[in-house]
């Protein structure tokens, strides 16, 4: 079992940044790839982004491109989420997910979920 952390979210103004962090534990492993997602009141889990296991494989979804960065340090098994010029529209709980090696955009195809941690933008 792998049991992930956020922490990180907050409340901040639209155009202010925020940086989330992952911590995993249990029977972590490096070569887990790993997601955050997000969801906004009444509407599905979303993908945001992701990393495969060494880092060298980033996706993210169309509307956060420029403006997130995914990053991992595998020494201290944490994944980060950096978040700049945050806009409303970014509100929502963020979680982090992991699966064996291989990035994913499907959440269907996470093993493992952190219980989230609430973003809020205001305009």
């Amino acid at each position: 079992q792998v049991q992930l952390h956020e922490s990180g979210g907050g409340l901040v103004q639209a155009g202010g940044s925020l940086r989330l962090s992952c911590a995993a534990s249990g029977r972590t492993s490096s070569r887990h790839a790993m997601g955050w997602f997000r969801q906004a009141p009444g509407k599905e889990r979303e993908f945001v982004a992701a990393t495969s296991w060494n880092g060298g494989i980033v996706q993210y979804t169309d509307s956060v491109k420029g403006r997130f960065t995914i990053s991992r340090d595998n020494a201290l098994n944490t994944v980060y989420l950096q978040m700049n010029s945050l806009k409303p529209e970014d509100t929502g709980v963020y979680y982090c997910a992991a699966r064996a090696l291989v990035v994913s955009v499907a959440r269907y195809d996470y093993n493992y979920w952190g219980q989230g941690t609430q973003v809020t933008v205001s305009s």
